[in-house]
């Protein structure tokens, strides 16, 4: 495993759509491997494919808190099914560093997606979890959460996450 680079807002292949997976192979393995150890290194809740520089429709997320056991979700070719209810709050994103803004999303999101053995499956979740897959899928999109913004972006200290 090793923690990969992450592209930041300016690359153009953040806004680029991601290509389906078609099937699991050593290096689909070693991306998903790859990514979480990414995501975990740099105290993110979620990281999609293309932060990493790759166009595939995969994101890893975990929301555990920092005390407990990992329990990392893994999403291939994922797509939101069902939403309902709605929250507003302070959403950041690895690939904008420093910068956080308000953006209302669905408060449970429901989704279905391929797990690493390419076996469908569904997940659903609230909060925080529902905020993350709907931020990551959007990534697949080309999506970054600064065009959901209500109001200004702004800095956001050390302070300001701990």
């Amino acid at each position: 495993m090793a923690t990969r680079t992450i592209r930041e807002m300016g690359d153009p292949i953040l806004n680029k759509v991601c290509k389906e997976v078609k099937e699991i192979t050593p290096r689909v393995i070693e991306l998903i491997e790859d990514m979480l150890e990414t995501m975990y290194e740099t105290g993110g809740v979620g990281l999609a494919a293309p932060q990493v520089g790759i166009i595939k429709r995969i994101c890893v997320i975990d929301v555990t808190p920092p005390d407990e056991e990992p329990d990392p979700i893994i999403l291939i070719n994922p797509r939101i099914i069902e939403t309902s209810g709605e929250q507003t709050g302070e959403e950041g994103c690895l690939s904008v560093p420093g910068k956080a803004g308000v953006v209302t999303r669905p408060n449970y999101v429901k989704v279905a997606a391929f797990n690493e053995e390419m076996e469908p499956y569904e997940i659903e979740g609230t909060g925080l979890l529902a905020r993350a897959f709907c931020h990551e899928i959007e990534h697949l999109d080309g999506k970054l959460y600064v065009e959901k913004v209500e109001g200004e972006i702004h800095d956001v200290t050390r302070e300001d996450v701990e």
